[in-house]
């Protein structure tokens, strides 16, 4: 099983940039990708971006963050960065790191169902 840790939330000021870490830790070697949701105060959880590393590399955004937001990874550490520019008082959530159980080899999920495993959450407020 994945274990996965996030990092970077934290209060900012709209217009500015934060920065999230997802640190994946145990059988990293099951899983081809990983992704980020979140969940806005009294709204459901959202799709943000997800990222596919391997043979088939790729990468997709919601159309709310295309442009501000971008995913990445460092596969020396099985870290994935979710480095948010520009950000909006809209963009205040709880952002989750997530993984499929599974390597995915389909255009990548936007939906919370194709990954199980989620991380604890990690709190980003943006301020008008």
């Amino acid at each position: 099983q994945v274990q996965l840790v996030e990092s970077g939330g934290g209060l900012v000021q709209a217009g500015g940039s934060l920065r999230l870490s997802c640190a994946a830790s145990g059988r990293t070697f099951s899983s081809n990708a990983t992704g980020w949701f979140r969940q806005p105060p009294r709204k459901e959880r959202e799709f943000v971006a997800a990222i596919r590393w391997g043979l088939s590399s790729s990468t997709d955004y919601a159309d709310s963050v295309k442009g501000r937001f971008t995913i990445s990874r460092d596969n020396a550490n099985n870290t994935v960065y979710l480095q948010m520019n520009s950000l909006k008082p809209e963009d205040t959530a709880v952002y989750y790191c997530v993984a499929p159980s599974a390597p995915l080899f389909r255009p990548l999920p936007t939906y919370a169902a194709a990954y199980s495993i989620w991380g604890q959450g990690t709190q980003v407020t943006v301020s008008s």
